[in-house]
């Protein structure tokens, strides 16, 4: 069911035009009505994490100093006007890569001491429930990571290489929803019937990348993209498990996997 690799890539004019259009196309809001089953939870159980690992401060303290040297060059807030295509992209690289990879290292992390706590017969209880998972095995499968190409083609696909109004306004890269009152959230630009549409609005990108990535490990609806992750399936196998989270269905993979291809964002898989 994958995409062949051998697929031509998207040409250029193509995604420029992707580019220019308004954000509710561009970035796909999560309904929950809708069969991707998004959800916006950026929270982890404190016992969690510090059963986890003893080093996730550290690593946040390392993102916000990656947040101090990126905007000496490109904020997220602030989005240069007549920008080129190849501009465009320079400024979401910027931005994004050392979030995604920062994210990534977390988690990865948290994976390899949790499969020792397995391995010593240590209890996982409090994982299992925070990751919605009934075994250790399912525990397992929900924490690894999938590969950060797919994290940057979704982010680049959702926010129109960062400069949807979410992005700019709210560090939302992905579109998620919000359906808490009491937390920080805009009002996106359309409704469904009279019903408000908001979405969640983070302190940093980083925290946008996160809640994505535990959106993808816990949603019912991505327990096939999940199994399949495990399998050390690439990209482009991958991204076709990923049809509910768009209303594009299929047709979300493909262009996933163009993205993947032409953008080569395999390159930070391997990193």
């Amino acid at each position: 069911m994958g995409c062949s690799n051998e697929n031509p890539p998207v040409e250029e004019p193509l995604e420029e035009k992707k580019d220019k259009k308004e954000t509710g196309k561009n970035q796909k809001l999560k309904s929950p009505n809708e069969n991707s089953n998004l959800e916006s939870d950026t929270s982890v159980d404190t016992k969690d994490a510090d059963k986890v690992t003893a080093t996730v401060n550290d690593s946040r303290e390392h993102s916000s100093k990656q947040d101090q040297r990126t905007s000496a060059k490109y904020l997220a807030a602030i989005v240069p006007e007549n920008m080129t295509v190849a501009e465009k992209k320079e400024r979401f690289k910027f931005l994004l890569v050392p979030a995604v990879e920062s994210v990534y290292e977390e988690l990865i992390r948290q994976y390899n001491e949790t499969e020792i706590l397995i391995e010593e017969g240590k209890d996982t209880a409090d994982l299992l429930i925070s990751y919605k998972a009934s075994t250790n095995s399912e525990l397992l499968t929900a924490m690894k990571p999938h590969p950060k190409s797919i994290a940057l083609a979704q982010a680049a696909m959702e926010s129109a290489w960062g400069t949807s109004r979410f992005f700019i306004e709210a560090n939302n890269i992905f579109g998620v929803w919000s359906f808490d009152a009491n937390e920080p959230r805009i009002a996106a630009g359309e409704k469904r019937g009279k019903k408000t549409i908001w979405v969640k609005k983070y302190p940093s990108l980083r925290a946008s990348v996160k809640d994505y990535y535990r959106v993808l490990a816990r949603g019912a609806a991505f327990g096939e993209f999940r199994e399949l992750k495990m399998q050390q399936a690439t990209p482009y196998e991958l991204v076709t498990k990923l049809d509910r989270y768009s209303e594009k269905g299929a047709l979300y993979g493909e262009e996933l996997s163009s993205m993947i291809r032409f953008n080569k964002f395999e390159q930070y898989d391997s990193e």
